[in-house]
């Protein structure tokens, strides 16, 4: 009798437990489908009007018009993106807090920094990557009365010491590209870093020897009114928004290649179903004929990969700038 009781009772607490299990797994899809329930905080590393501005303010329009909740653009900027992100990383991984993250902070700040507050590779749950946006070698042609690449650098070479570069912060794209510049050409230039888009106001002023690399979206206005002249694109095709600036490479460096990117992701360890709901989202936006329009006027493609083939792309883009940084002897200032 005692062991038909004590395999009764074992036969019992089997059941319980498979029952817990049952509820468990009808308990989690319900909870991805509830999501979202509230307010979503999109985390931006740069100050508002800049090209990760844009970029997080058409996605974030579009998420409330799906979800019926309200998406709020926060724009932390400061340690070019970083604070933004470790931000993010620090968060609780609800789906609640997110990031548009770029190049800066998820690849090149891995390198150029030496004390970095968080891991680009281990601290994101990568959802996809947005778009990609090429950067323009600008001038204004007042005080630098250049046509093309070649007369660029030569009138550079010309005057070493006296260019300078600006940027929308140490780390990013457009300091990197900067520093590949020299590093492919010789000529003798220095980095101003600013604070988000100010670094475009700076050229536009006509200070002499100033020159950038923008994102298309925050320079193309000014090139198209004449206010800035457009050298070359960084992407090695030409941008269907500026069809008749060359790229670098046809500029006569083969292997000049910089674009931004831009991409969502949350903290780490973000539940699986939340994170392939918000690619979906992310996914559905980008095929809208009018937000791949706003998109391409602005000079960036679209992409909407999955959120491994975005994790794989961040790792190729880490060791990618890093080699970059490593050469150039670029270091955060």
């Amino acid at each position: 009798m005692r062991l038909i009781a004590s395999s009764f009772h074992a036969r019992l607490a089997a059941l319980r437990g498979l029952f817990a299990l049952l509820c468990l797994a009808a308990i989690t899809p319900a909870l991805a489908q509830a999501y979202p329930n509230r307010p979503i905080n999109l985390i931006v590393g740069f100050t508002a009007g800049g090209s990760t501005d844009i970029v997080a303010r058409l996605v974030a329009e579009e998420m409330r018009k799906t979800w019926g909740q309200s998406v709020v653009v926060e724009n932390k900027a400061g340690a070019a993106g970083n604070i933004a992100a470790n931000h993010v990383a620090k968060a609780k991984p609800d789906g609640y807090t997110l990031l548009i993250g770029s190049v800066g902070p998820l690849a090149i700040n891995a390198t150029l920094y030496a004390n970095m507050p968080y891991d680009n590779l281990r601290d994101f749950t990568p959802v996809s990557l947005i778009v990609h946006v090429p950067n323009m070698l600008v001038v204004n042609p007042a005080p630098m009365p250049v046509r093309n690449v070649s007369e660029f650098v030569a009138l550079g070479k010309a005057n070493p010491g006296k260019f300078f570069y600006g940027s929308t912060g140490t780390g990013t794209s457009a300091h990197l590209s900067g520093e590949l510049l020299k590093l492919m050409t010789g000529i003798d230039a220095t980095h101003v870093p600013y604070k988000g888009a100010a670094a475009v106001n700076d050229v536009l002023s006509g200070n002499q020897g100033m020159f950038m690399f923008g994102t298309i979206p925050s320079v193309i206005q000014f090139v198209r009114a004449g206010r800035l002249r457009g050298l070359a694109v960084t992407s090695l095709k030409r941008s269907a928004s500026a069809p008749d600036i060359p790229t670098m490479a046809e500029s006569g460096y083969p292997e000049f290649e910089a674009s931004s990117w831009f991409g969502l992701l949350g903290p780490a360890d973000m539940p699986r179903d939340i994170a392939h709901k918000l690619h979906a989202e992310v996914v559905r936006i980008l095929k809208i004929p009018e937000i791949r329009d706003k998109l391409s006027q602005q000079g960036a493609d679209p992409v909407g990969n999955s959120p491994e083939e975005f994790a794989a792309y961040i790792r190729a883009e880490t060791t990618k700038w890093a080699k970059v940084v490593r050469a150039s002897g670029a270091k955060a200032e």
